[in-house]
């Protein structure tokens, strides 16, 4: 490991302990906007000859959506972030500042899934753009990744949950077709789950994150790797060690991938 990536361990808080002997193999279109609503023309009411009315014009009101979200079965990239974008499903909707989709490369080897957008990651709409997010991108290094190369950030839920508050079962449910199909359309080669959520959603199972880690998992065929969420390392130090382990696991889990069988 060089000394980019001595730095980026130092950041971890991490001493450089952990030597890869050679490294790991290693936005989203612009959203079409809704049509406006189509003005229904006025009415005109027609009497009997000789003689005619036409009352005021006046547009028929347009009651307001149906919380509902289209299902995202066989949506291509762009339909898929458009419908995320668009999705009333639940009431997240109406406290959002923007929905966030994910980010990276759509052909991507690499999966990591979080929990939800933050407070930074409403306004910017991407996620993992704070704090979170600069330990994110310092843990990609040390294994010899970059956001963007072969590696694409999503989250479970797609709307920031009020104070950034634990997600709610009934909004997952919402939001985990997207992830699923996000999924159908990467075909990573890894996923990494990062935090319970992400874990459990993924896993469907109600375990902690200390019975999870330290093994490979699967998801719909491809392994699938625990670790702990970026934000919960920033809160809880020591753990970084544990989180280094988790990468070299998945680096090791990657490799294995293309050794013969």
């Amino acid at each position: 490991m060089n000394s980019r990536h001595d730095v980026y361990l130092k950041e971890m808080g991490l001493g450089p302990r952990w030597r890869l002997r050679r490294a790991p193999l290693e936005d989203i279109p612009e959203v079409e906007r809704e049509p406006d609503p189509v003005a229904v023309p006025p009415v005109v009411e027609a009497v009997p000859e000789p003689v005619r009315f036409s009352p005021p014009s006046a547009a028929i009101p347009i009651p307001p959506p149906t919380l509902e979200s289209p299902s995202p079965a066989g949506l291509d990239w762009p339909a898929l972030n458009a419908a995320i974008r668009a999705c009333r499903a639940c009431p997240l909707h109406k406290t959002r500042t923007q929905a966030v989709p994910g980010v990276g490369d759509m052909q991507a080897e690499w999966l990591f899934v979080g929990e939800a957008p933050g407070a930074d990651e409403d306004v910017q709409g991407e996620p993992f753009v704070g704090q979170a997010g600069k330990l994110l991108d310092n843990m990609l290094a040390g294994i010899g990744l970059k956001r963007g190369e072969k590696v694409y950030i999503a989250n479970v839920l797609k709307c920031r949950p009020p104070g950034n508050r634990n997600p709610e079962a009934g909004e997952v449910q919402c939001c985990e077709p997207f992830l699923v199909r996000q999924v159908e359309l990467l075909q990573p080669k890894l996923i990494v789950a990062l935090g319970k959520f992400a874990a459990q959603t993924l896993l469907g199972q109600e375990a902690t994150i200390a019975s999870l880690r330290g093994k490979v998992h699967q998801y719909r065929g491809i392994p699938l790797i625990v670790t702990y969420h970026p934000a919960y390392l920033l809160r809880n130090l020591p753990d970084k060690a544990k989180a280094w382990q988790d990468l070299c696991l998945a680096v090791k889990t990657r490799r294995a991938l293309e050794e013969p069988a």
